[in-house]
């Protein structure tokens, strides 16, 4: 409970750090903000495309974990797959996030899925999420952190060694279960995935974020086009902002820690104005394209389950 509570305390206090960062540099930065010329030129046709690729990366997420939840024996579709996936992520704008992962319990339950395995092949989907995130981070640490400069190699060997330790873990089950006793008692047990699986799981979110980053440059170019943004640039700091949104798990969608990331990294190269207003964008785009898909499922009836597979003991 202890160790549960300082690691609440710490992403509180981190994500607190990162957006007084961002108004710290606002606020210093006034004037030159006052000044600053900012143009929007729309393209529906850049916009279009940008939201197509962030669609695409859905899907091959969609898939990742129906896979997971697959090797697990239970029986998913992939439409009943897409119905419970965008549903769920509809909990992520309430605080806490916990409340995605307990609605894709209900929703599976209600497809004749084991909601215990829907559980666990979504939290193996979330650590996925942040190795091959670490891993996109590593790859385009030179052009996204310029600053670094020389630290960018030894600081990418280490995300990449971290990675490939979580892909290892998520595959034994003895180190899962020691995870799992640390872990609050109503969440299902960790299961192990096959390293088969897995690598193809990792493989379809490891190309999310070089696909949400293309939809980034896309963006950019269809409503500031006066913006230069390179794509390694672009998938760094998608990723760098969207895991800072992540992992602090008292902002809903990531608001605030992910905005201020997203200003930190950009705004000594495109300006603080251009960076805010491609924050607001990149924001905007995503919440629709999570958010509106949800509506007609929501009242779109379910079709009837069948019988629940043979499980596993």
């Amino acid at each position: 409970m202890a160790l549960r509570n300082i690691w609440k305390i710490l992403q509180v206090a981190i994500g607190l750090a990162l957006v007084a960062l961002a108004v710290r540099s606002i606020v210093s930065n006034w004037q030159t903000l006052r000044a600053q010329p900012i143009e929007w030129r729309i393209s529906p046709a850049l916009i279009a495309a940008s939201v197509l690729v962030v669609f695409t990366a859905y899907a091959g997420l969609i898939e990742a974990w129906r896979r997971v939840v697959l090797s697990m024996g239970e029986t998913l579709r992939f439409f009943t797959a897409v119905r419970i996936w965008f549903l769920a992520s509809l909990g992520k704008y309430i605080p806490g996030k916990v409340w995605a992962v307990a609605g894709a319990a209900v929703l599976a339950r209600r497809a004749g899925v084991d909601p215990s395995v829907a559980v666990a092949g979504a939290l193996v989907l979330q650590a996925l999420a942040l190795a091959s995130g670490a891993v996109a981070v590593a790859l385009t640490a030179r052009d996204a952190v310029p600053a670094l400069g020389p630290a960018a190699l030894p600081i990418a060997l280490v995300l990449l060694g971290l990675s490939a330790a979580g892909l290892a873990l998520l595959a034994s089950q003895p180190l899962l279960d020691r995870i799992s006793r640390l872990l609050p008692s109503s969440l299902p047990r960790m299961r192990a995935v096959g390293i088969g699986i897995l690598t193809v799981a990792f493989a379809a979110n490891l190309l999310a974020w070089a696909l949400y980053g293309l939809a980034l440059l896309l963006l950019a170019r269809g409503v500031l086009p006066a913006v230069s943004l390179s794509l390694p640039k672009a998938i760094g700091v998608f990723t760098c902002s969207y895991l800072a949104g992540f992992i602090a798990l008292f902002a809903p969608g990531g608001l605030g820690p992910r905005e201020s990331v997203f200003l930190l990294m950009l705004s000594s190269d495109i300006g603080l104005k251009p960076a805010a207003g491609l924050a607001l964008a990149s924001r905007l785009l995503l919440t629709g394209t999570e958010v509106l898909p949800a509506i007609p499922l929501l009242f779109r009836r379910q079709a009837p389950s069948s019988p629940p597979s043979v499980r596993e003991a």
